[in-house]
C-alpha cells in the first residue's frame, strides 16, 4: 500500500468520533476484521464475569435470583439492546440461542396468521440455519414453505401467506435486503414479516418499530460483542404480545413460574418468548459488553461503516493486481451492510495466509474472502493495512 493510502488513513482516524470506542477493546495489534463472526472482547468484561463467579455465585449463591437480579435479566438486557434495533422497551428478550428463537418467531407468525395461511416464504439466501427450522416449522404447522429471492417477495405473497422469513444483510455477500420494503409488502398482502438480524444489529439503523416489523430475531456474539455462544435475542412487536403463542412453552415464561401448575398459562408482555433457565454467566457477560455502546450513535457508525468499506474496496483497486479478486458486495451504500466480499480463487489458501500475516477475515465456501468492518474497534489504517497485506499475497 502506497504512503498516500496510508496518509488518508491517519486523516480519515484524525476525524473519526468512534475512535476513544477503540481503546475498550481488547485487541492484540493484528488486523481484525472478523467481527461479523465473532465481535473482540470488551475490556470491561473479565472483571465483571469474575465478580459475578467469586461473588454473585460463590457468596450470595441462590439468593442471587432477586438480590442480584439475575431473574429480571432476560427483559433488563434485552431493553439495552431495544435502542440499537430501533425498538421501545419492552419489546426484547435475551436468551435461547438465534436457532430456537427462529423456531419460535416462525411457529408463532404461523399461528397468528390465522385460517387459511399456510404458506411460510424464506429468503433463499439467508443463513442455513434459517432454512433448516423454517422446513421444519413448516412441516410442524402443516404450511408450504417457499424459499426464493428476497426480492421477490412482494410479488410473491399473497391470501394464503402466513410470513416471511428474511435476512437483513445476507451473511455470505453483505447485500442489504430492503426491510421498510419488503414490510410493508407483507403487510399489504396480510402477511407478517420476521427479519434476521443477525448481520446488521449493531452495524447499521434497523428501526424495527418505525418500520412496522412483526418479529424479530438475532444473535449478540457479532457486532455486539457478547462473547462466544452468547444468548440471543427475540422482539415481538407490543401489539402483537398478546397473541403471541410460543411453541416452547417452559416455566420461565409462565404466568406464575413458581406455582408449578401443571397447566401452562403464559405471562403478560415480552415475558412470554422466554422457556428456561437463562445462561446467567454469558447474559451478564453480555449486559456488560452492551456498555461499550453508551453515549455512541448508531447513525455514526453507520457512516464509519460505508466509509471503512469504500476505502477498503479503493485500496484494494488501486494495489491489487487486476483480475485477482472481484467484489461480489453491492457498491451502492443502500444495498451494503458491514461487509465487503471478495471473490478469489484459492480463497481458502488465501486466508489462511493472511491469518497468518495478521490480517483476519474468513473464508466462505467456495471462492469468497470475507472481511467484516466493525466501526466501534475498526480503524481506517486496519483497513489500509490489510488491503496492503492482501495484496501482497495475490502477488
Amino acid at each position: 500500500m502506497s504512503e498516500t493510502a496510508a496518509e488518508r488513513a491517519a486523516a480519515l482516524d484524525a476525524r473519526d468520533e468512534l475512535a476513544p470506542v477503540r481503546e475498550k477493546f481488547v485487541l492484540d495489534g493484528c488486523v481484525y476484521l472478523d467481527g461479523n463472526s465473532l465481535g473482540a472482547l470488551p475490556r470491561q468484561v473479565p472483571g465483571r464475569v469474575a465478580d459475578v463467579i467469586a461473588h454473585e455465585w460463590g457468596e450470595l449463591r441462590i439468593r442471587s435470583w432477586e438480590e442480584a437480579g439475575w431473574w429480571a435479566a432476560p427483559e433488563r438486557v434485552g431493553d439495552r439492546i431495544a435502542p440499537l434495533l430501533g425498538a421501545a422497551p419492552g419489546q426484547v428478550v435475551v436468551g435461547d440461542s438465534t436457532s430456537v428463537n427462529i423456531f419460535k418467531a416462525v411457529v408463532g407468525a404461523v399461528r397468528m396468521a390465522g385460517a387459511g395461511r399456510d404458506e411460510i416464504l424464506a429468503d433463499e439466501a439467508s443463513f442455513p440455519t434459517d432454512g433448516y427450522i423454517a422446513e421444519s416449522a413448516a412441516r410442524m404447522t402443516g404450511c408450504t414453505l417457499r424459499a426464493l429471492p428476497a426480492e421477490r417477495i412482494p410479488d410473491e405473497a399473497g391470501p394464503r401467506t402466513a410470513l416471511a422469513l428474511i435476512n437483513h444483510v445476507d451473511y455470505r455477500t453483505g447485500r442489504l435486503n430492503d426491510l421498510p420494503g419488503l414490510t410493508a409488502a407483507l403487510h399489504e398482502a396480510g402477511a407478517l414479516a420476521v427479519w434476521d438480524l443477525c448481520h446488521s444489529a449493531g452495524a447499521l439503523p434497523v428501526r424495527l418499530d418505525a418500520h412496522g416489523v412483526d418479529l424479530a430475531v438475532g444473535c449478540t456474539y457479532k457486532y455486539l460483542n457478547g462473547g462466544p455462544g452468547a444468548p440471543a435475542y427475540l422482539y415481538v412487536r407490543e401489539e402483537l404480545q398478546a397473541c403471541f403463542d410460543s411453541p416452547l412453552p417452559g416455566w420461565n415464561s409462565h404466568a406464575v413460574p413458581f406455582g408449578m401448575d401443571a397447566a401452562y398459562a403464559p405471562a403478560d408482555g415480552i415475558t412470554r418468548g422466554r422457556v428456561g433457565t437463562p445462561d446467567i454467566l454469558s447474559m451478564l457477560a453480555l449486559e456488560t459488553a452492551l456498555e461499550v455502546w453508551d453515549g455512541v450513535r448508531i447513525e455514526a457508525v453507520r457512516d464509519k461503516s460505508l466509509a471503512l468499506g469504500d476505502f477498503f474496496l479503493e485500496c484494494v483497486e488501486a494495489s491489487v493486481p487486476e483480475g485477482r479478486v472481484r467484489c461480489v458486495t453491492p457498491r451502492e451504500h443502500r444495498l451494503r451492510g458491514s461487509q465487503v466480499a471478495l471473490s478469489c480463487a484459492d480463497a481458502g489458501k488465501v486466508m489462511t495466509e493472511l491469518i497468518h500475516r495478521g490480517v483476519i477475515g474468513d473464508f466462505r465456501h467456495p471462492d469468497v474472502l470475507r472481511f467484516g468492518f466493525t466501526p466501534l474497534y475498526t480503524s481506517f489504517a486496519d483497513v489500509a493495512r490489510a488491503a496492503r497485506v492482501l495484496a501482497e499475497v495475490l502477488e
